[in-house]
């Protein structure tokens, strides 16, 4: 059975033409010097027992560091990234001030084979994208999320 992950997606309008979204990019060593194909919507693993868009809301405010906005969520479906795992994502409109944004930590052995346990944080920065350049941002396989969340906003996305 594949992993699963569920993630939020969170949107503002800019002007009635212009949308943004709210990207995260993985901390820790692997990811230091990835930057285009290697941002994602902020999300996390869950088992069965917890549904998918209470997930998307408890992994949102540990990644990102910020209470996720209220509102009404837009049910974006799921996409299978490279790895097999399923994501799937919500969108919610709302217009964060990240300034006070931070995320929660992992441990991992680095350098690698060195018997040391060092903490990274789970994300190292959020930043707002315009469509087209989340689209450049994006893990490839998350990229379906943005086209969805256009279609379904209209012209204006």
């Amino acid at each position: 059975m594949p992993r699963r992950s569920a993630g939020l997606l969170v949107y503002r309008r800019r002007s009635p033409e212009q949308v943004e979204v709210l990207l995260a990019h993985p901390g820790g060593p692997f990811f230091a010097r990835k930057d285009l194909g290697s941002w994602t919507v902020p999300k996390g693993e869950h088992d069965d027992s917890e549904p998918p868009l209470a997930a998307a809301r408890r992994e949102f405010a540990e990644e990102v560091g910020l209470a996720p906005p209220e509102g009404a969520c837009l049910d974006l479906g799921e996409v299978r990234q490279a790895s097999g795992k399923l994501v799937r994502a919500f969108a919610v409109e709302g217009d964060l001030d990240l300034t006070g944004s931070t995320s929660n930590l992992f441990e991992m052995e680095w350098p690698l084979s060195s018997g040391r346990k060092e903490s990274f944080p789970e994300v190292d920065r959020v930043e707002w994208f315009d469509l087209a350049e989340a689209r450049r941002r994006l893990n490839p396989s998350q990229v379906a999320f943005v086209d969805r969340l256009a279609a379904l906003l209209g012209p204006a996305g």
